[in-house]
C-alpha cells in the first residue's frame, strides 16, 4: 500500500506535516526523515510570487508549485486550497486537478472568498451551510485515499462551541479531518478531540495566535496531526537576508561560510554524483 495520510496516521504519534516552498526544500525535509509535506497558500504567494497572502494567487499558481515539488519527492502532500477557488463546480474541479497533480490531500476553509491570513484580525466567515456545500462539492470528486480536510476559522468570531458544531457539520458533509485555525490553548484542543470523530490538525505557525506547543503536548490532548507551514521558509529568509546584508555592507561572505550549506552537502541532497555517473556511463568512449 502506498503511503497516504490515512496510512501515516495509523503509525505516526503524532504525524508531523512540514511546509516546503520549492522542490529542494522538499528534498531537505525528506532527508531529515519527515514523512509528509505541505504546500501553503502563504508560501506560494510569499515565496513564489513575492506578494501577501490575500487571495491574490490562483489555483494554477498553486498547481505549478505542486508539480515541481511532486517531481522531486514521493512523500504525501497536503495542499492549502483556500476557499476552493469558486463555485461548487469549480471546487469539484479543484479536487480533480489536485489529484491529477499527485496531491494526497487538501484543506478548504470557511472564510469568505476574499480571505485573510488565519492569524490576522478582521476575518469573515461564511455560513455553516455554505461551507457544507463546499465540502460536499469537494467530496464529490474525492478518492478513497485522498484526505479532504475542513479548516474552520470560527474560533476567533464564534468561540469553541461553534467550532464544535461547525466541525461536526463539516464531517457529516464528507470531511475526513478538521483543521481548527488559531486555537489559543491546549484545553480547547482537548475539548475538540473529545467532541469530534475525525482527526484534528494543529497549525503551529510561528508568531501567530497559537502557542508553540510541542508535538507530545498536542498529542496528549488528542491532536493527531501537527502542521509547521512556514518554519523552514522563515529560517531560510532570515539567513538569506543576513547574507545579502553582508555582501552589501562588507563586500565578502568569508565570515559567513560556516552558516552556508557546502557544495558537498548540496550534492548529497541532490544525489548529484549518481547523475554524473550516469552521464559518464551513457557517453563514455570505448
Amino acid at each position: 500500500m502506498s503511503k497516504n495520510f490515512f496510512s501515516l496516521l495509523k503509525n505516526s504519534r503524532p504525524l508531523k506535516i512540514v511546509g516546503t516552498i520549492n522542490a529542494y526544500s522538499a528534498l531537505l525535509a525528506q532527508k531529515a526523515g519527515l514523512e509528509a509535506l505541505y504546500i501553503s497558500g502563504a508560501g506560494v504567494a510569499n515565496a513564489s510570487y513575492g506578494i501577501p497572502d490575500l487571495a491574490m494567487t490562483s489555483k494554477d499558481n498553486v498547481l505549478e508549485d505542486v508539480r515541481r515539488i511532486r517531481g522531486a519527492s514521493d512523500l504525501p502532500i497536503l495542499v492549502d486550497c483556500d476557499t476552493g477557488w469558486g463555485s461548487a463546480l469549480s471546487i469539484s474541479k479543484t479536487v480533480k486537478d489536485m489529484i491529477r497533480a499527485g496531491v494526497n490531500g487538501i484543506h478548504i476553509e470557511d472564510q469568505v472568498s476574499n480571505k485573510r491570513c488565519g492569524h490576522r484580525p478582521n476575518k469573515e466567515i461564511v455560513s455553516e451551510g455554505e461551507m457544507m456545500d463546499r465540502i460536499k462539492a469537494a467530496k464529490d470528486s474525492s478518492a478513497d485515499d485522498f484526505m479532504l480536510m475542513a479548516r474552520t476559522d470560527a474560533f476567533a468570531q464564534e468561540g469553541i462551541e461553534r467550532v464544535i458544531e461547525r466541525s461536526n457539520a463539516y464531517i457529516e458533509s464528507g470531511a475526513d479531518s478538521i483543521f481548527p485555525e488559531a486555537i489559543t490553548n491546549l484545553e480547547d484542543y482537548k475539548i475538540l478531540s473529545e467532541n469530534l470523530t475525525a482527526p484534528i490538525l494543529a497549525n503551529i505557525t510561528e508568531f501567530g495566535m497559537t502557542p508553540l506547543y510541542t508535538d507530545q503536548e498536542l498529542y496528549q490532548v488528542g491532536v493527531e496531526m501537527i502542521l509547521h507551514p512556514l518554519s523552514a521558509f522563515r529560517a531560510m529568509s532570515k539567513a538569506a537576508q543576513e547574507i545579502y546584508d553582508e555582501i552589501s555592507h562588507k563586500g565578502t561572505v568569508e565570515k559567513k561560510l560556516k552558516k552556508m550549506q557546502s557544495r558537498d552537502e548540496l550534492y548529497d541532497v541532490l544525489n548529484y554524483h549518481s547523475y554524473e555517473e550516469k552521464i559518464d556511463n551513457l557517453f563514455s568512449k570505448e
